[in-house]
């Protein structure tokens, strides 16, 4: 027997191993966005509702769309009904599954997906979902689905699934004692997650204190009518940011340098660093030079905080630009004050673009800000202060984020278990 197959030998006494075409009734929707006024107007349950829900109502803003009569008729969903994602750019996508515990007579199951509406007299709605969501039983469909840059599960397949089919009572119990256990383990998985957003805060928090007033609390300060500054210590000077940096506007004759990406979230990092799935030139010949302790700056993305400091000599996108700190500033010091939040929103100040999200940073509007800096000795002492409470904190922040994945994984586990009757659940025998 096949190792994917192996829970099938493992199923209590009583229990049948049935296709879902037996047990169940399911059907692929053509019910597309496009609206028509010769429909009918109805709200469409989209890809994004079931992959991003666990159970679909009436909560939900749907999406406004049109249908015909035979295809309200066909798609209309009903409580009980299980939805599941039939197409995916990834095959680990698929089948995804949401269970329909609310609805109405103009709520329609949209394209891309499949509905599934089990006959309740031998397997319960909220018991087929369980079922999919478990990887050991939805690997059949992940398996299943065919092609190469979009995935998609034929409908045959779907049918042809062999699920674990208890008694009636049996799922009833099963079901209850899952969604008493996910609600716990979730519980644990959003305190954990509101812990992981406040270390995220007090990491911002410790980074702009620091470059922004330094770490002797008790110096006297100065005002600098400057609005994102503030007041900084009398012995730090104030200067705009042309006096401090010349750009660099060197090109690669080959294009053989390491590609340097810049980011928001990790500021200037390889490219052979990241999982990068994008548009790559034919030739980098022609990209801009960059030099380790060179500030990097994404043109397009500068508004969100997309720069930083180079750590290696590299390349960076020709629409990039790049800016040589000054002897009066250490590159570390530069990487940490482009990176807090309030230096993005400051050079959004002097960006240029009719829309917010296409605003671009030209070296003429960066070298309108202004900067503090602080003597060197000083620089040093911030940036040393910096790595080290920002070690602690990332270190808590592994440790958080390890702790998600464990239960995560037994979340995943004990569905999987108690769906193929490997958990001895009392009201349910």
């Amino acid at each position: 027997m096949k190792k994917i197959d192996a829970w099938r030998s493992e199923v209590p006494t009583g229990w049948r191993i049935q296709p879902l075409w037996s047990v169940a009734e399911y059907a692929v929707s053509n019910v597309d966005k496009n609206t028509s006024e010769d429909e009918f107007p109805v709200r469409l349950c989209n890809y994004t509702d079931v992959y991003h829900n666990e159970t679909i109502h009436l909560g939900f803003e749907f999406m406004a769309g049109t249908a015909t009569l035979a295809e309200i008729k066909r798609f209309q969903l009903r409580p009980g009904d299980v939805v599941i994602t039939k197409d995916s750019e990834s095959w680990d996508d698929i089948a995804i599954p949401a269970l329909v515990t609310e609805a109405s007579e103009d709520l329609v199951c949209g394209y891309h997906l499949a509905m599934i509406r089990p006959n309740q007299e031998k397997i319960l709605g909220s018991f087929l979902f369980r079922c999919l969501q478990s990887k050991t039983l939805r690997i059949q469909l992940e398996l299943a689905a065919n092609g190469i840059t979009r995935f998609g599960v034929p409908k045959n397949s779907i049918g042809s699934m062999a699920l674990p089919v208890p008694p009636i009572a049996a799922q009833k119990a099963i079901s209850e004692f899952l969604d008493r256990e996910t609600k716990s383990i979730d519980n644990l998985i959003d305190a954990k997650q509101r812990l992981l957003t406040l270390q995220a805060e007090k990491r911002q928090s410790v980074v702009a204190e620091t470059v922004m007033r330094g770490l002797n609390q008790t110096v006297p300060l100065r005002a600098t009518g400057v609005d994102w500054l503030g007041d900084i210590p009398t012995n730090w000077e104030l200067e705009r940011s042309r006096w401090l940096f010349n750009e660099r506007d060197e090109r690669s004759e080959t294009g053989e340098e390491e590609m340097l990406t810049v980011s928001h979230l990790t500021g200037v990092t390889p490219r052979s660093e990241k999982h990068v799935n994008m548009f790559e030139a034919e030739t980098t010949a022609g990209y801009k030079l960059c030099f380790a302790g060179d500030l990097a700056i994404n043109t397009l993305w500068a508004w969100m905080g997309a720069m930083g400091t180079a750590r290696v000599d590299g390349i960076v996108s020709p629409a990039y630009n790049v800016y040589t700190p000054g002897p009066r500033l250490l590159p570390d010091y530069v990487d940490a004050l482009v990176r807090i939040p309030v230096f993005a929103q400051e050079v959004t100040r002097y960006s240029k673009g009719v829309w917010s999200s296409r605003l671009r940073l030209y070296p003429e509007g960066f070298f309108e800000t202004y900067w503090p800096v602080p003597p060197l000795d000083e620089q040093r002492e911030i940036v040393r202060h910096i790595a080290t409470e920002t070690q602690k904190i990332d270190r808590l922040r592994v440790a958080t984020e390890h702790s998600i994945d464990l239960l995560k994984e037994r979340r995943a586990a004990l569905i999987a278990a108690a769906v193929t009757g490997q958990i001895d659940i009392p009201e349910a025998a």
